[in-house]
């Protein structure tokens, strides 16, 4: 009768406040929360408000924010960082875990698919065509000049998303546009390309036309990646083990193999073996960004706009370290590589700019060049989370969804539509046109820019001229302009009904 009696009494209904807090650390520790329902957690229960139950009671505010320190103790980028990497981003975020969480998180979106199937989304903005990967398919809009769209040959253009039909099943976690080419990984590691192959920038080898439509590229066979960045026919892959590989046009040395060769298959860049693992790559038109797992960035390839950051106007043809970085002692976490110009985010939410000045795009209230990083100090007041270069433009997101635009206005793709397109914004001001939506993902092509919200809405705006915005009717959006998905791109079609 007693056994039975204490059995019942455990097995009695109890109270969240009951159960003892190793077990209350564990089961959320693998729950996948994230940052926001750590915090309604926080707000909503008094076990979860409180420090009762943590080893350290004095370190953290509550059980809630221990659980985001554990949280962030096991992500990759963290782990990465320095002993005094991580206390700069501690002081940076005043002690809070929930938002380094959220940091570290911020910067994973934006290269990789996260979030719930309903909201997980990237996209990527090329010179005339916009792509977007949602859930388990992707989508293509604009011009289909060389086949970048992947809908085939019969089609010229398409006025709205419209599903692309890939080869496999396994869903699309990155993908990559700029000129006339794209690129995307799935989550097996494969990756496809299609669209202008000029020097055989696809990768497939020596067939020097055009590909229609997303093909395997067969030389990384065995060898799975997790990123590939477009520049202006050349392409870069990063694998998962950290490795770079290039193809493509080579007249600049942007491969990165020590000579101006071309190479029409995939070819690891040797020089970067010895440096570490990289954890993120950038293309700009005929120059290439490589991230290290230490924070130091490589560059190689045409000099001719300072973007190599090495002060000397030379091309590069193999990787070197950026030294004014390096000798900093700056960890970097993430490179946009721009037309003319580059911005690069760093462990503690700081942003710095290089390469040409025109029309203000380094933001710091000039048009001076800057042959080598500068710390943007008008946001420094700020944790930024993602950074986006492109033609003369960049946008800094920062971690409240906020975002801020600087450099040229023309045709309305910087998101300031009561400035002419003539303007210039020299120095990082907010876009107004996009308050009240939580930004989680931004990304600019030549004319026109797309922003995905936290709630999954796609919102655009600049030229439209080729519905690389994905309206039919409309020629430019000054405005930021709600983007939709047609139902009838749920299902893929004929290429010839885009």
């Amino acid at each position: 009768m007693e056994l039975h009696t204490q059995m019942a009494s455990l097995c009695s209904p109890a109270s969240i406040e009951e159960l003892p807090s190793h077990l209350i650390v564990d089961i959320l520790r693998n729950g996948g929360l994230s940052p926001i329902d750590l915090v309604h957690l926080e707000l909503t229960c008094r076990a979860f408000g409180t420090n009762q139950g943590v080893l350290n009671p004095l370190q953290f505010r509550s059980l809630m924010d221990f659980i985001a320190s554990q949280l962030c103790a096991s992500h990759p980028t963290y782990t990465r960082l320095t002993p005094s990497a991580r206390q700069a981003l501690l002081d940076r975020c005043s002690g809070n875990w929930k938002r380094i969480l959220a940091f570290l998180l911020a910067v994973d979106q934006g290269s990789y698919i996260y979030g719930s199937s309903s909201v997980s989304m990237k996209v990527a903005s090329g010179r005339y065509h916009t792509l977007l990967a949602r859930g388990s398919s992707v989508y293509s809009c604009g011009s289909n000049l060389c086949g970048v769209l992947g809908h085939g040959s019969d089609t010229t253009q398409c006025v709205a998303f419209s599903r692309i039909s890939l080869p496999t099943s396994s869903p699309v976690i990155h993908l990559s546009a700029n000129h006339n080419h794209a690129a995307f990984v799935t989550r097996s590691g494969e990756v496809y390309t299609c669209g202008g192959n000029t020097s055989n920038c696809c990768g497939h080898g020596d067939i020097n036309r055009p590909v229609f439509r997303p093909r395997l590229v067969d030389a990384l066979e065995g060898i799975p990646c997790k990123q590939v960045a477009a520049g202006h026919n050349f392409t870069m892959f990063l694998t998962a083990e950290g490795h770079v590989y290039t193809c493509g046009t080579n007249s600049s040395g942007q491969l990165g193999h020590g000579d101006n060769v071309d190479r029409s298959t995939p070819k690891l860049v040797e020089f970067l073996k010895d440096a570490g693992a990289m954890v993120q790559i950038s293309a700009g038109p005929t120059y290439a960004l490589a991230v290290a797992d230490d924070g130091t960035v490589y560059s190689f390839g045409s000099g001719t706009n300072l973007c190599l950051g090495h002060v000397e106007q030379q091309n590069s043809l193999q990787p070197h370290a950026i030294a004014k970085l390096k000798r900093s002692g700056v960890q970097i976490v993430s490179v946009s590589a721009g037309d003319e110009h580059v911005v690069a985010l760093d462990s503690s939410g700081y942003v710095y700019t290089w390469g040409k000045g025109y029309c203000g795009a380094l933001g710091h209230g000039d048009e001076i060049d800057k042959t080598s990083p500068e710390l943007l100090t008008s946001l420094t007041a700020h944790l930024a989370v993602q950074v986006c270069a492109s033609k003369r433009k960049t946008f800094v997101l920062i971690e409240d969804g906020s975002v801020y635009g600087f450099g040229w206005t023309g045709f309305g793709s910087l998101g300031f539509p009561n400035l002419r397109p003539s303007d210039k914004v020299t120095k990082p001001r907010l876009l107004d046109s996009l308050k009240g939506h939580q930004i989680s993902q931004i990304s600019t092509g030549l004319y026109h820019t797309v922003a995905v919200t936290r709630k999954g809405r796609i919102f655009g705006f600049g030229d439209n001229e080729r519905a690389q915005l994905g309206h039919d009717m409309l020629r430019g959006c000054l405005e930021p302009t709600e983007i939709f998905v047609p139902e009838t791109a749920l299902m893929v079609v004929p290429a010839s009904k885009c």
